[in-house]
């Protein structure tokens, strides 16, 4: 048994879709949340920024003695995985878990693929997904809007702004015959009321947070790593902007108030 805290970062509030399939299936385990809101988003920056600001996250992380480093960031795992190969203790992103769950659930082999413009520029979805489905049909498509959209918390299903933009994503993906759509960014699960509405309810959607977490409980639990005390799982949230802002939409995300648990960090100390 491993009582330290997993650690887990994105570039906002995405990787709270993360925190959340944790709480419900490791209820025992402790969490450090980064939200690394004052530079967000980072699908539209450099691969060499990505990268940057991947290091400084991770030594954030690492000061906690976490056990386990979850990249709840659909860029950064695309993007930066050699750098997170290179850590000294466990860590996953969302890209294997989703990309194998996609190749396992689709039925006519076409997958949809929706991410920021780094990460479907990167090409690293498909080239998961044909590990595990080597004939799949991949449509991928950019959506550089909806993460200031799920920052802003702008996800109701009535949205006049989010919904005419996830429709505009969807239309491609939807008119190819996409029957499974990998919501390649930790936002996006944020928004699947509405992607539920448009898409219809033949149309498989692959969680990312929902698929990492529960890639984080098989390795905790092959690997004698899970924490089984009574103990109730607590977690601490740092932004590197203003709490206020994040603690408002965390609240609705996530369903509960974080106010007191959420506190700011200044992340270019860890250089």
């Amino acid at each position: 048994m491993d009582k330290s805290p997993i650690g887990v970062f994105d570039s906002g509030l995405g990787g709270l879709s993360t925190v959340r399939a944790i709480k419900k299936l490791l209820p025992n385990e402790d969490i450090i949340y980064f939200g690394d809101t004052g530079r967000v988003p980072y699908g539209t920056r450099s691969n060499e920024t990505i990268e940057s600001y991947t290091a400084q996250d991770i030594k954030f992380l690492q000061s906690f003695n976490c056990k386990m480093i979850a990249v709840a960031c659909g860029t950064v795992s695309t993007v930066s995985g050699e750098l997170i190969k290179t850590l000294p203790l466990p860590s996953t992103g969302i890209l294997t878990p989703s990309a194998k769950a996609a190749a396992e659930a689709t039925e006519n082999g076409k997958i949809g693929i929706m991410g920021t413009s780094a990460t479907i520029n990167s090409g690293a979805f498909g080239r998961e997904i044909k590990q595990y489905r080597r004939n799949a049909e991949i449509t991928s498509v950019a959506c550089p809007l909806l993460v200031s959209l799920v920052e802003s918390n702008w996800c109701g299903v009535d949205d006049d702004v989010t919904n005419p933009a996830v429709r505009r994503y969807l239309q491609p993906i939807l008119e190819n015959g996409c029957d499974t759509i990998i919501l390649g960014c930790t936002h996006f699960p944020h928004l699947i009321p509405i992607i539920r509405i448009i898409a219809g309810e033949g149309v498989k959607l692959i969680d990312s947070g929902l698929e990492e977490a529960k890639y984080i409980k098989e390795f905790l639990d092959n690997n004698g790593m899970r924490n089984d005390s009574e103990h109730k799982g607590e977690a601490k949230y740092f932004v590197s902007d203003r709490p206020q802002n994040f603690s408002s939409a965390a609240a609705t995300l996530l369903g509960e108030n974080i106010d007191n648990e959420c506190s700011f960090i200044d992340i270019f100390k860890y250089i």
